[in-house]
């Protein structure tokens, strides 16, 4: 009988896609989710639910009897890097013998990116925990691109003259499972990109080109950067992630292009545009 690897947030993007990957290849996805309610029907799974990070007995108890855990990142917050070593420490204390977290691209104590911060220390913990690992170092996702257009047609960010190398989830959700089903993963880190990176200018262009509108990147200050988002009222720690975001790819932090999908799944990353022709919805908001 194949291990049971327990899948966390898998009614989300990514979670959800790697569990449907694992189960259509055989393998034996327990999902783990927060809410019953959102669990996906996936033939050939079985469900552990109100698993949160934060929860040490819960996930202990739907990690128990997994040999591997694919920890999906949490939704940004205040407290997430404590929800990860939580969710981590479960883990080990139910037995689970390998962890392959997704990360983020240029993961650092010292990232521009806030956000990337994060995913450092939680890197740094499960390094700690004597386990066998493999860290996936996403690049942003190609879904929030087009989110950074507002309605009016213009991304507006102090990215300067940087770049981004972009993933699909599917992609991701591809190498994901090659890694969970393969050997030879452990201990390895991979950057998980598209196929070239892209400056927002670019970025913009491609958004026009399947718009049908013409949409704009306007480099802001830093300054100009926290005024502009101070009306959305969000958090302090929510709007520097947002702000370093951009900051990160003036810094050329974003900039890396990997073939670690190829080699991973035997297919080509998507480009932005092939993302953009697969998923129209995404750029609704700029229909003419």
């Amino acid at each position: 009988m194949p291990p049971v690897i327990a899948v966390t947030g898998a009614s989300g993007h990514l979670g959800s896609r790697v569990a449907h990957r694992l189960a259509e290849q055989g393998a034996r996805p327990r999902l783990l989710v927060r809410d019953p309610a959102r669990v996906p029907p996936i033939v050939g799974t079985t469900v552990a639910p109100h698993a949160s990070y934060g929860d040490g007995e819960a996930m202990r108890q739907a990690c128990d009897g997994a040999q591997t855990l694919f920890l999906v990142s949490a939704r940004e917050s205040a407290d997430r890097v404590r929800e990860h070593t939580t969710a981590v420490d479960a883990a080990v204390a139910a037995g689970v013998g390998r962890i392959v977290y997704v990360s983020f691209i240029g993961a650092a104590a010292d990232a521009t990116f806030t956000f990337a911060r994060d995913h450092w220390h939680t890197e740094e913990h499960i390094r700690a925990t004597g386990l066998a690992y493999t860290f996936l170092r996403d690049s942003l996702y190609c879904s929030g691109l087009p989110a950074m257009a507002g309605a009016d047609g213009v991304i507006r960010g102090p990215a300067g003259n940087g770049q981004v190398s972009a993933v699909a989830h599917d992609d991701v959700a591809d190498a994901a499972a090659a890694v969970l089903l393969g050997d030879g993963h452990d201990r390895a880190t991979y950057d998980i990109t598209g196929p070239s990176s892209l400056s927002l200018d670019e970025v913009a262009a491609e958004l026009s080109r399947f718009s049908g509108r013409t949409v704009t990147y306007e480099p802001e200050t830093r300054e100009e950067a926290f005024a502009s988002r101070a009306g959305y009222g969000a958090e302090p720690w929510e709007v520097a992630g947002w702000v370093s975001s951009y900051e990160a790819i003036a810094a050329g932090e974003m900039a890396t292009v990997s073939d670690a999908v190829r080699r991973l799944t035997g297919h080509r990353a998507r480009s932005f545009a092939d993302f953009l022709k697969e998923h129209p919805g995404t750029y609704r908001h700029l229909l003419p």
